[in-house]
């Protein structure tokens, strides 16, 4: 079927201010776009817009994220993202069909006004500077001045002012205003004495009188004329919302504000809200991305503050941690002590994420002094420790369970204080895996009394040490049976003869059983041996 055919509207052109968002993303995103009118899917006509230098997807280039806007008017846009360099293509392919949608809308109400206000000179070219202010000044609040200016000019208003919602605090906070002070804000959308919040929160306009002032009673002049009016954006899909109000107040001739200024000030307010909520997918969408940038900066800088395991010149060792998000609470660390002694820690904060990635920064700070003050005494790390860290993990409401042993190859021993941590074992070389049983509550709940310590024998040349965090068994376990750790032994048993970092390397690489329930949390796991 051609497109003539349809009887839909084709879109002959985008508005300058839609032009203006896809060279915004453009250059915000490194992106590369195509915009196409569409009367049916899968017809399409010449683009309306192209990227500068936009090459033609050919041979295993991936194809373009695409997004199909329907129009009120019955035709339809099609873009086209070829190609992001700095987000998600899905994303920004979002973004624009979005702002695109709004753009040919606006352009659309324009036009419409532009036809029923044809007497209206002042009027239709307010509503063209608005639209070319608000495609113009990137920043929202310099563009809300200028057009309450330009409004309460045009309508003759003594006073205005454009309230905005912030949902983060249900308030409505004042953005711009013109002519004398009035009220600051902010102002609860449920306060039942202003009128500013009636209109936001029942979404209609209103347009009342205020009592007249002495000086106005006097002069028989009546009170200053009120005309409040929603701010309202409607999506794409979904029912219309409120999402700020404009008020103005007084008129320079002492005449009434009526219903044509209510309909004049509504168009106004809807491209006002058509902005507001581009500014805020726009303002979401840098946030989120300066968000993941600052999460791979704090992962990479998380994994270097853990030692290379593999580097450690005391023992052949190997260690992996694999946070569930890009930051965690899982580490480990390996200390030379005097005398050929060696100190080995792994700890696990009670959550995941960013707040515990803090509590294990702290962690491994401390104990890294503490363990070369008490070389000899595992049970006087933890206890400092617990000391050092109680306030910030109360505070927090999480804790940590933490196994730190030293070993001393030449004594053949291995003292260990254990809080809490359940995964610790020596398997010895006939297969056999000894757990390390914890000694203590974790760090945060235990009392002054504690910490103890366990002593056990070392053979140097056949015993190896395994440590994991329970992440690691969770993500094995099936759902019916707590296996994962008989899974983790039984995989070091059948490669003990292998190296560290290989044993490390099987781990991770066990298959997850059918009908696993998978714990999302962090996983570790060291492997030891002198």
């Amino acid at each position: 079927m051609s497109v003539e055919s349809t009887g839909a509207a084709l879109p002959a052109f985008l508005p300058d201010a839609a032009k203006e968002v896809l060279q915004d993303v453009e250059g915000a995103f490194g992106a590369r776009v195509r915009v196409f009118p569409q009367a049916v899917p899968g017809d399409r006509g010449e683009p309306l817009y192209e990227s500068p230098a936009v090459p033609v997807p050919e041979g295993d280039s991936p194809p373009p994220v695409t997004r199909r806007v329907l129009l009120k008017d019955g035709g339809a846009l099609v873009v086209e993202v070829l190609s992001v360099e700095t987000a998600p293509p899905d994303a920004v392919a979002d973004v624009l069909a979005s702002a695109l949608y709004r753009a040919m809308e606006s352009e659309r109400e324009v036009r419409f006004f532009t036809h029923e206000l044809s007497e209206r000179y002042e009027e239709i070219n307010l509503l063209y500077s608005i639209s070319e202010t608000l495609g113009s000044i990137l920043h929202l609040d310099e563009a809300a001045r200028v057009i309450l200016g330009e409004v309460c000019d045009v309508m003759g208003a003594l006073r205005g002012s454009l309230w905005v919602f912030d949902a983060g605090d249900d308030h409505l906070h004042i953005i711009a205003e013109f002519g004398a002070h009035g009220v600051e804000g902010p102002l609860s959308t449920e306060d039942p004495d202003r009128v500013t919040s009636t209109v936001f929160r029942e979404g209609r306009s209103v347009i009342a009188s205020r009592t007249p002032t002495v000086a106005q009673r006097e002069h028989g002049l009546p009170g200053d004329s009120f005309l409040s009016v929603p701010i309202r954006y409607t999506p794409p899909t979904g029912e219309s919302r409120t999402v700020g109000v404009i008020n103005l107040i007084g008129r320079k001739e002492d005449d009434r504000f009526n219903a044509a200024d209510q309909k004049l000030l509504a168009a106004i307010a809807s491209q006002v809200g058509a902005a507001l909520e581009n500014n805020r997918l726009i303002q979401e969408s840098l946030s989120k991305e300066r968000m993941a940038r600052e999460m791979e900066l704090a992962h990479d800088l998380q994994q270097k503050l853990l030692p290379d395991a593999g580097r450690f010149s005391g023992a052949r060792a190997a260690a992996r941690v694999v946070p569930a998000e890009q930051v965690g609470g899982d580490f480990y660390q390996l200390f030379k002590l005097p005398a050929g002694r060696i100190g080995v820690m792994l700890g696990d904060v009670s959550q995941h994420g960013f707040p515990s990635a803090l509590i294990m920064t702290l962690t491994m700070s401390a104990a890294a002094i503490y363990a070369r003050e008490s070389p000899l005494s595992p049970a006087q790390v933890l206890r400092d420790l617990d000391d050092a860290l109680r306030e910030e993990l109360e505070t927090t409401e999480m804790f940590l369970t933490v196994f730190y042993g030293v070993l001393d190859p030449a004594a053949r021993t291995l003292i260990y204080s254990n809080a809490g941590h359940p995964h610790a074992f020596v398997m010895k070389s006939g297969g056999e895996a000894v757990r390390l049983t914890a000694t203590d509550p974790p760090v945060g709940f235990a009392g002054p009394d504690a910490y103890q310590e366990e002593v056990v024998s070392w053979d140097r040349d056949s015993d190896t040490l395994v440590l994991f965090t329970d992440g690691l068994p969770d993500n094995l376990a099936s759902a019916t049976r707590g296996d994962g750790e008989a899974r983790i032994l039984e995989a070091v048993r059948l490669n003990q003869g292998e190296d560290p970092a290989r044993i490390v390397e099987a781990l991770f690489t066990l298959p997850v059983s059918e009908g696993s329930a998978l714990t999302g949390d962090d996983r570790t796991a060291m492997v030891l041996r002198t």
